[in-house]
């Protein structure tokens, strides 16, 4: 019984779990480094995540607004900005991709901040 209980012990020991803040495997550099940045900052409210979606025939990451007049990033796999689809003064984001959040496809949560 002993022998039983301590295999368990060091199984549960040394799992890595669930973390819910680790970050999807083939993700590019450029999206974790922006990753690594937000975790270096103060907690967002509501927390961070980043999603990965199929729009227009391209894969991109969309970083959802923190706070009323902070806009939304959408960025391609290089992680330069196609859009602000929400979020900024007017709400609406920038304009550039009106059509983001009825065309967007294949939701991938690809990290979330779970501090």
């Amino acid at each position: 019984m002993r022998t039983y209980l301590t295999f368990i012990i060091l199984i549960g020991l040394t799992s890595p779990g669930c973390k819910s803040d680790t970050i999807s495997k083939g993700t590019p550099e450029c999206i974790v480094s922006m990753i690594n940045q937000i975790k270096s900052q103060d907690k967002w409210s509501p927390p961070a995540k980043v999603f990965s979606y199929s729009y227009k025939g391209q894969l991109v990451y969309f970083i959802p607004q923190r706070c009323c007049d902070i806009p939304s990033i959408l960025l391609d796999e290089q992680c330069h900005i196609v859009c602000s689809p929400d979020g900024g003064i007017s709400g609406g984001g920038d304009g550039k991709c009106t059509d983001f959040f009825a065309s967007r496809r294949e939701e991938k949560l690809i990290w979330q901040d779970s501090r």
